[in-house]
C-alpha cells in the first residue's frame, strides 16, 4: 500500500499485511526538508541534538565533523532495553507508524532513512525490541533506539522466523548498513511509536471484543432465560449515549427470532449483569471511540524534536515527544475494557450457579461431576489480575536526565499493561462462550436465535458438549483461538 497522509486505525488493520511505500509526495518533503537542514548547518549555527549532546547535556556544543558519530553514539547509548521481547506483530506497528511519522517532513531526515525502515517492513526484518526501558517522555527512545540500530548494522532482528544480528540480515537481503546523518538519531529515538503500535493493537483487538461480548452475552441471555425487554429501543431513546444505543440495538437483533424469548419468564427483572449489558457494554464503545479519535491524531502527528520547519524558516525545539496524551488514555482504554471482563465473569458465575432450571455448574451428574465450577474461578483470577493492572501508570512521574526530564508520562508502562488487559478480556469471554454454550446445549430442543444457534453450531465443530469431566483447559483454549475471528453477524 502506499502511505496516505492520514492513516486510520481501520486503515491499519486493513492493509497490515500489505507491502508499503512511500508516495512521490511524501518523499519530495523529507527530501525538501533535509536539503534546508543541511543548508543550516552551513550556517554554523547551534540546534539542541543536531550539534550539541542531549538531555542535560544540551550545552555541550559537538564539533562538525563529530556529528556523525554522535547521532551512532546517541542509538546505541540509548539501546538499554530489558525485559520481555516486545512481540513482532507491536513491532512491525512500529515501523510503519516510524515511516508514517518521518514522511510528514518535518524530521530533518534524508530519505534513504525513511525508505530503509519501510524495507525492513517490507522484508519482513523486525528489529528485536524489549518492552522495558521507556518513560513515554522523550519518546519512547529505548524502544526506537532497538528498532533503528538496524539502519546502520548493529543490534538483533528477526527475520522469517530466525533471529539473527542485523548485519546478517542486512548481509541476506543486498541491503548495505546506511550511517547516521546529523539529526538523523535524534529523529529515529524521538518520537512515540513504541506507545502508539501497543495502543493501535489494542484498539483493533478492543473493537472485535466488544462485539464478541455483546454476542456472547446475547447467547448467556438466552440460556439463562433473561428478558429482552432491556434492549428495545425506547429505554435507550432516553439515555441516548452512542455505544449504549448501538449495543442494544445489536443484542436485540442477535435475539430476534428465539423461540427461548417467547417463553413465559417468572422473573420481573433481571440482574444487571444481563439487563445492564447496553449501558455497560456502551461505556465502553464510546472509550473505545474516544481514544481511537486520539490515537489517530497521535500517529498522525510529528511528534520527535527538534522539529524542522523548512517552509517557516525554523527549527524549534519543544515537547510534541511527550505521551501524555496516549498514557492517559491507554489506561482509560484499560479501565473500559476490563469492564467488559468484570460484566461477562459475572454472567458465568450466574450461569453455573444452578438457577432457572439449569444444573450446579452445567453438569449433568453435579457432584459425581464438577462441571464448569473452576472455569468460574479462573474468569475470577482474570478478573481480578485486571483490575491490579488497571491501576494507572500516568498518575507516576520520576525525574530523568539531571533534572532536564522532570515530568514524564509513564506512558510506555501504561501500553503494554494495556495489552495485558486485551488479552485477558478474550480470555474470560472465551469462558463464558463455553459456558453460554453448555446452557444452550441443556436448554435444547428449545431453540435460540437463527443467529446465535449459528455460533452455537460452529463452536460445536471444535469443542464438544461436556457430558462428563475432561481436562477444561483443552476446551478454553480453542475457544479463545476461536475469538481471534470477526464475529459473524
Amino acid at each position: 500500500m502506499e502511505l496516505a497522509d492520514h492513516i486510520s486505525i481501520d486503515g491499519v488493520k486493513k492493509d497490515y499485511s500489505k507491502k508499503i511505500a512511500l508516495s512521490a509526495a511524501a518523499t519530495k518533503r523529507i527530501a525538501r526538508n533535509r536539503a534546508y537542514l543541511d543548508e543550516v548547518l552551513k550556517a554554523g549555527k547551534t540546534y539542541y541534538g543536531i550539534n550539541t549532546g542531549f538531555g542535560s547535556l544540551c550545552n555541550v556544543r559537538i564539533e562538525d565533523h563529530e556529528l556523525e558519530q554522535l547521532q551512532e553514539n546517541l542509538v546505541c547509548s540509548h539501546a538499554c532495553g530489558m525485559g520481555d521481547e516486545v512481540p513482532e506483530e507491536i513491532v512491525r506497528l512500529m515501523l510503519l507508524l516510524k515511516v508514517h511519522g518521518l514522511s510528514q517532513g518535518y524530521s530533518g531526515v534524508r530519505p534513504q532513512i525513511v525508505q530503509r525502515l519501510a524495507d525492513f517492513y517490507n522484508l519482513g526484518i523486525h528489529p528485536v525490541v524489549y518492552e522495558l526501558g521507556s518513560l513515554g517522555a522523550s519518546g519512547d527512545l529505548a524502544p526506537l533506539a532497538h528498532l533503528c540500530m538496524p539502519l546502520f548494522g548493529k543490534g538483533v532482528v528477526r527475520h522469517k522466523g530466525v533471529k539473527m544480528s542485523a548485519a546478517e540480515a542486512l548481509q541476506k537481503n543486498g541491503l548495505e548498513p546506511i550511517p547516521l546523518a546529523a539529526k538523523e538519531g535524534l529523529a529515529l529515538l524521538n518520537g512515540t511509536q513504541f506507545m502508539s503500535a501497543y495502543t493501535t493493537w489494542a484498539l483493533i483487538e478492543s473493537k472485535r471484543l466488544a462485539v464478541w461480548a455483546d454476542v456472547i452475552g446475547a447467547m448467556s441471555a438466552d440460556a439463562f432465560m433473561a428478558k429482552d425487554e432491556p434492549f428495545k429501543y425506547p429505554i435507550h431513546r432516553v439515555r441516548p449515549h452512542k455505544g449504549q444505543i448501538a449495543t442494544a440495538e445489536r443484542i436485540l437483533k442477535l435475539l430476534a427470532g428465539s423461540e427461548i424469548q417467547q417463553q413465559h419468564k417468572e422473573q420481573v427483572q433481571d440482574p444487571y449483569s444481563f439487563r445492564c449489558m447496553p449501558q455497560v457494554h456502551g461505556a465502553t464503545k464510546d472509550v473505545v471511540d474516544t481514544v481511537t479519535n486520539v490515537l489517530e491524531i497521535e500517529i498522525n502527528s510529528v511528534t520527535d524534536n527538534p522539529i524542522v520547519f523548512h517552509d517557516e524558516d525554523a527549527i524549534m525545539s519543544g515537547g510534541n515527544f511527550h505521551g501524555q496524551p496516549l498514557a492517559l488514555h491507554a489506561d482509560f482504554l484499560a479501565i473500559a475494557m476490563a469492564e467488559l471482563a468484570n460484566i461477562s465473569e459475572r454472567r458465568t458465575y450466574l450461569l453455573v450457579s444452578g438457577q432457572r432450571g439449569l444444573p450446579a455448574f452445567l453438569a449433568p451428574k453435579a457432584g459425581l461431576n464438577s462441571g464448569f465450577m473452576i472455569a468460574q474461578y479462573t474468569a475470577a483470577a482474570i478478573v481480578s489480575q485486571n483490575k491490579q493492572y488497571c491501576t494507572p501508570a500516568s498518575v507516576d512521574s520520576i525525574v530523568s536526565s539531571n533534572g532536564q526530564e522532570d515530568h514524564v508520562s509513564m506512558g510506555a508502562n501504561a501500553v503494554t499493561k494495556l495489552r495485558k488487559v486485551v488479552q485477558n478480556v478474550q480470555r474470560v469471554l472465551a469462558i463464558e462462550l463455553l459456558t453460554a454454550a453448555q446452557a444452550l446445549d441443556i436448554r435444547h430442543p428449545k431453540r435460540s436465535s437463527k443467529v446465535i444457534e449459528n455460533l452455537w453450531s460452529e463452536l460445536r465443530k471444535e469443542v464438544s458438549f461436556m457430558a462428563e469431566d475432561e481436562i477444561l483447559h483443552d476446551k478454553l483454549m480453542v475457544a479463545e483461538q476461536f475469538l481471534n475471528r470477526e464475529p459473524a453477524i
